[in-house]
């Protein structure tokens, strides 16, 4: 089935359209341009007005269906970068190659590597209000920000004086029947190490590849929770239960993006040939043990040991213990739940990544609060644990977290029209993750805001698929909550 096919009979089909065509267009995170310029070009072909800062950031201004010009200008908003993750084995380059989109049952996915739904639905969606002539709006301006995933770059940069809009629609939460009216801050840490490196061993030595891989993933903020294995702590475990075989190490990587909970991890490994059977054995029972442990959350850990060449260095022993003990000792997972709002993790840390070279090993982490004091807090803390170890350690400027307001006048048409399309009131919650809305609320003080999407699973990862009946109601619900905000002068 090619990508267009699964997309055939969907409705509403001006967005699925739309979305397909984002799909086509490769955009991975800091590399925009492609994506920006197709939207240029359909702004153009709309004969709409429409301006670009010097980061990427695009604003359309869509004129009020008649009547309805004084109504107040309302802003909708997406991001136009997608998380670029595969399965091992899949060949595909985000760089070069459209999205294939796979169709099964109530679902779209794709074929291997994520779908970009996360944010190009959202996307879609505005830019089918601006074509679709059954909606009815006031003035509209279509905010599309560049870098989200990776540094909420375009947020960032943004100019205080690009929107008009006093109200904001941020069209990127993933749960059917939620608005979202809040969400955590977040920022990096980064440890760097200086390698010590050694002759590896010669003769009486093979060398292994040990790789940790098979597990969810998944978004470190809505998914941290859920217990999901990481990679890197596995593969840490695993090298902890081989140390009586005296390995030695080398060329150890993890994860990939920061915030997406690592999927995969490997380290090259030396073990005496004597060792090889013993080491095969205690692989299989971490294999065993870590399926036993995340048997519900996680439950298809797969730990290999695959014949490579021999290195020619090695880490020396001691570099190697340090780095060892830093990743198990090293924080993961939900710090604190919130008292405040049922079932929200209040703070978290993400070990993501690990990169290395002959040089450098640079261990990765993000951290995530809906309460700025606790987020620095726990970014000292990793912070700390890296300084012990050697490391120089460096943190991200971070960005602010987006503070409820359950007197909002846009939340109350937002839940009266959410109630009277479905029959039942809407969930209000707030979310443990990034969203534009902490940043641009700062840049425009003032500005009412809520976020809402259908429902999207997997997000950041080969598992991220949307909902198809969970897109034709979202889409009815942003058409109603327009219309009711056209009716206020």
């Amino acid at each position: 089935m090619s990508s267009r096919q699964a997309i055939e009979g969907l409705a509403p089909e001006l967005l699925w359209q739309r979305f397909f065509e984002i799909t086509q267009i490769p955009r991975p995170s800091k590399k925009e341009e492609r994506i920006t310029a197709h939207f240029e070009q359909l702004f153009q072909s709309m004969g709409l007005k429409y301006t670009k800062d010097k980061v990427g950031n695009l604003v359309a201004h869509i004129p009020a269906t008649k009547g309805r010009e004084k109504a107040p200008t309302v802003v909708l908003q997406g991001h136009s970068d997608m998380v670029c993750e595969k399965n091992r084995g899949t060949t595909h380059d985000f760089d070069h190659d459209p999205i294939h989109l796979v169709r099964h049952d109530d679902w779209i996915g794709a074929n291997g590597t994520t779908l970009g739904a996360d944010n190009g639905i959202g996307v879609a969606a505005a830019l089918a209000i601006a074509g679709d002539p059954t909606a009815i709006h006031g003035p509209l301006e279509i905010l599309i920000t560049v870098d989200e995933e990776t540094g909420l770059t375009g947020a960032n940069q943004i100019s205080s004086k690009m929107l008009r809009g006093k109200y904001l629609l941020n069209l990127d939460t993933e749960e059917d029947g939620v608005f979202c009216i809040g969400c955590a801050g977040g920022m990096d840490t980064a440890g760097v190490f200086q390698v010590k490196n050694t002759a590896a061993p010669g003769a009486g030595c093979v060398a292994f590849a040990l790789r940790v891989s098979g597990l969810k993933g998944g978004h470190s903020g809505t998914e941290i929770h859920v217990g999901r294995a990481n990679a890197i702590k596995l593969l840490a475990r695993t090298l902890l239960a081989l140390q009586p075989l005296s390995p030695q190490i080398t060329h150890l990587q993890g994860g990939s993006k920061r915030n997406a909970i690592p999927r995969e991890a490997e380290v090259t490994v030396v073990l005496p040939a004597s060792a090889v059977e013993k080491a095969q054995a205690v692989v299989a029972r971490c294999e065993q043990d870590f399926q036993n442990e995340f048997r519900t959350a996680d439950g298809g850990a797969q730990v290999s040991l695959e014949p490579v060449s021999m290195p020619a260095l090695v880490y020396a022993k001691p570099f190697a213990k340090k780095i060892l003990n830093t990743l198990l000792a090293l924080p993961h997972g939900v710090v604190r739940m919130s008292t405040d709002i049922a079932d929200l993790v209040e703070t978290s840390t993400n070990l993501a990544t690990i990169v290395s070279d002959d040089h450098t090993l640079t261990i990765g982490a993000n951290q995530r609060s809906s309460v700025e004091s606790a987020k620095r807090y726990i970014a000292a803390s990793v912070a700390a644990g890296l300084k012990l170890a050697g490391a120089k350690v460096t943190h991200s400027d971070g960005y602010p977290g987006w503070q409820p307001n359950m007197q909002s006048p846009l939340l109350q048409i937002c839940r009266t029209a959410a109630t009277e399309l479905y029959g039942k009131a809407p969930e209000i919650k707030a979310i443990h993750a990034g969203l534009e809305c902490g940043i641009l609320g700062g840049k425009y003080p003032g500005m009412d805001m809520i976020s809402f999407g259908p429902t999207i699973t997997g997000a950041h990862s080969p598992d991220e698929r949307v909902h198809i009946p969970a897109v034709e109601k979202f889409y009815d619900l942003l058409k109603r909550v327009l219309e009711a905000m056209s009716t206020r002068a």
